[in-house]
């Protein structure tokens, strides 16, 4: 019988304190605190809802994170 998979454990993060931060800048302290995908998404883009542990998505207008959120 295969083992059961075990998601990666997600850095210990609050989305929240990327709001506000320039779009390359908030990716690259995303990957150094751990995340190991970063996604940056226009106001309104269509997204499949999956879940994904250890992904973090950010909201970007006008080169700056206005919304961040884990999966």
């Amino acid at each position: 019988m295969a083992p059961i998979p075990h998601p990666p454990t997600e850095p210990q993060d609050d989305p929240d304190t990327y709001v506000g931060l320039d779009a390359d800048g908030a990716e690259r302290r995303a990957r150094t605190r751990g995340w190991s995908t970063v996604r940056a998404l226009p106001p309104g883009a269509i997204i499949t809802m999956e879940y994904r542990s250890g992904r973090l998505n950010f909201e970007v207008k006008d080169d700056r994170v206005v919304r961040a959120w884990k999966g």
